[in-house]
């Protein structure tokens, strides 16, 4: 008897031991868990900047997602009672479902205790504008149990087009394009929160005095412009789908700044259809073949061994090096031939010579100078996985007899398009090798942070004489040479094309057709390059006409819809009545031409190309304003043009 009450007082004693240490030892250390078990820190992220084009239209966007959910605990029980049945209707209507089915599922929460029940998921912020003003809603989240979870999605509004170049910054996946490259701007800073729980895997946000709130991110202004975006990847799609290519790119910069305005790259997925597969245009270093016979050039014309006259047999189209034979496309070859003429018609035994007949001794001299105009450096991108150039030196381990003649025509170097554009994009600057540029300026709402200036990679990559020699000579190869099927009247181009075969260590019959120039000829705006990779053989594969006629459009369309001749003041412009249909126009137009081959017609309603011609062919010059079609003109109809007479056309 004593035993079993001696041994209930030790286990009473032992619990209020326990109770006394809980309470006033350990006590801190469980209430801190019980806390922390009741209450977290969740992270508010923040809305991601926007990626403008050149012009202010939306690249990227963060668009913002909202979940409803209902804690059925929150209102009072009058509340609750008072408004389920208007909550129930409005739902009813917002979500197209019957007032039956929302009593029930609103009631079914209450009677669970349910603190998070699902209402709709991924609306936008009309919707949730909307759901928020809706009976007991309105009560706000601690009275009307309105639980609102906001996400932050990235929207592209151009769509695929573009896709690779505006890339992506994801977390898991290593950055893309230029949402990557600027992700330091783009991103801001995430906030913190503090949520409590209110059921298993079940939060939801309190206020607290230590929340911090997010900084947004920086809006970020780039060099593209999606108009000639678009231009140069409708005009890509439809000769890779003609040619039933594996890839391309083509890329549009501007001359003075180094801006990059269009930028297309698209590959052929299993589907047999186009899209944005990989930035051929930055990554893909290739053998370059016949544009490469441009650096050649400059490099012989600037060491003097040679110069735009000096002539080389190109010996019946054939000539061997150590038992490997170089050919012209032309069977027979061209007989004696300049440099000037070699360029112009793409010889390759003639320019092959050049630079084996004149560095055979000293090759290192032919790529030193190669090495002095920046063609072995990366152009150290903001865009990830730039390919390297190589330019094999003379002291390379696997220099061999064949190196150097082999480089003459552009073999066993390679470069990336972007590379190869920036050298042809020095030359119509008049040697002036600046970087390619994708970013104009960083904003925050109307504040500007920082602005961004052209780049001086190299202020003369040669001289002025010889830049003068190769301009007249690509603008020759357009006018009569290789890409004489892209010339033009109504606006000069000047470039050279290239047709390469494309690892032909491994397989014979694939090319990669490329052309790469600027225009106007006269006065460069732009310069672009496209490069297109194992076309159908069966169906051509020559640089003139499977890349030429993309350059060609890409050119026509920028030159009609921004006129490169300076603009100046129009008073007044004489507004014409628009002809009902094409043929009506026409018509008419003819008829005044007719009447007297110097008065002006009516324009309006005309294509700008066709207008350009017209005008042209009266004997006078055209300034554009605007793009599209012509609604109005300065002079009026009938006025009798002077020679070299402007005509102001405003286009739609």
């Amino acid at each position: 008897m004593y035993l079993v009450g001696a041994l209930f007082f030790v286990v009473a004693l032992l619990v209020v031991v326990q109770i006394i240490n809980i309470q006033f030892v350990e006590g801190d250390s469980y209430r801190a868990k019980a806390e922390h078990s009741v209450f977290r820190n969740d992270t508010i992220p923040s809305t991601r900047g926007n990626l403008y084009d050149a012009n202010g239209q939306l690249l990227a966007t963060s668009i913002s997602k909202y979940d409803i959910r209902f804690d059925a605990l929150a209102p009072s029980l009058k509340d609750f009672n008072d408004s389920i049945a208007p909550l129930a209707e409005a739902l009813a209507t917002k979500f197209s479902k019957s007032k039956d089915y929302f009593l029930q599922k609103l009631r079914k929460a209450h009677s669970n205790r349910n603190r998070y029940m699902l209402i709709a998921k991924n609306l936008n912020y009309g919707d949730y504008k909307e759901i928020r003003e809706f009976p007991l809603f309105n009560k706000g989240p601690y009275r009307g149990g309105l639980i609102v979870e906001r996400r932050v999605v990235r929207e592209h509004p151009l769509g695929k087009m573009a896709e690779r170049i505006v890339g992506y910054d994801r977390n898991g996946s290593a950055p893309v394009g230029l949402e990557g490259a600027f992700a330091p701007y783009l991103r801001g800073s995430d906030g913190v929160r503090l949520e409590q729980k209110i059921g298993k895997n079940q939060w939801k946000p309190i206020n607290s005095e230590n929340q911090v709130n997010p900084n947004d991110g920086y809006d970020v202004y780039t060099t593209i412009d999606v108009n000639m975006q678009d231009v140069a990847h409708h005009a890509l799609l439809e000769q890779l789908e003609y040619y039933e290519a594996d890839h391309g790119t083509a890329v549009v910069m501007e001359v003075a700044t180094g801006e990059i305005k269009a930028l297309s790259n698209l590959g052929r997925g299993k589907s047999g259809k186009y899209f944005e597969k990989r930035n051929y245009a930055v990554w893909e270093s290739h053998e370059p073949g016949s544009t490469f016979k441009l650096m050649s050039v400059v490099a012989a014309l600037e060491d003097k061994v040679v110069d735009t006259s000096t002539v080389f047999d190109t010996k019946n189209g054939k000539i061997s090096y150590y038992g490997r034979n170089v050919r012209d496309s032309k069977y027979g070859g061209y007989g004696k031939i300049s440099v000037a003429k070699a360029f112009e018609v793409s010889s390759n035994t003639a320019l092959v010579q050049m630079i084996q007949n004149n560095y055979k001794s000293n090759p290192e001299d032919y790529v030193d100078r190669l090495y002095s105009m920046n063609l072995n450096d990366k152009l150290d991108l903001p865009i990830k996985g730039e390919g390297r150039p190589l330019i094999p030196h003379p002291d390379d381990n696997n220099w061999s007899g064949l190196s150097l003649p082999w480089m003459g025509f552009g073999y066993g170097v390679q470069l990336t398009p972007l590379q190869t554009l920036t050298f042809y994009n020095a030359i119509a600057n008049n040697g002036v090798m600046v970087k390619p540029r994708l970013i104009k300026k960083v904003k925050s709402k109307d504040r500007l942070i920082e602005e961004f200036d052209r780049e001086i990679i190299n202020p003369a990559i040669c001289s002025q004489s010889t830049v003068d020699k190769v301009k007249v000579m690509m603008e020759n190869v357009v006018k009569r040479g290789t890409a004489d099927n892209l010339y033009s009247e109504n606006f000069s181009m000047a470039g050279k094309t290239g047709t390469c075969q494309a690892e032909y260590w491994i397989k014979p019959g694939n090319y990669i057709a490329s052309f790469a120039g600027y225009f106007p000829a006269d006065t460069p705006k732009y310069s672009c390059i496209v490069v297109i990779h194992r076309p159908n053989v069966k169906k051509g594969y020559y640089g003139n006409i499977v890349a030429g006629p993309v350059f060609k459009t890409i050119a026509q369309k920028i030159y009609t819809n921004n006129p490169l001749i300076d603009e100046v003041e129009v008073k007044q412009m004489v507004p014409v009545e628009i002809a009902k249909s094409k043929d009506r126009y026409l018509e008419k137009t003819h008829k005044q031409a007719e009447t007297n081959s110097k008065k002006l017609p009516s324009l309006i309603g005309m294509e700008a190309m066709d207008a350009i011609a017209l005008i042209e062919n009266l004997g006078g010059t055209v300034i554009l304003k605007g793009s599209g079609k012509v609604v109005a003109q300065n002079l009026k109809v009938g006025t009798e043009l002077a020679p070299a007479q402007k005509v102001i056309l405003t286009l739609s």
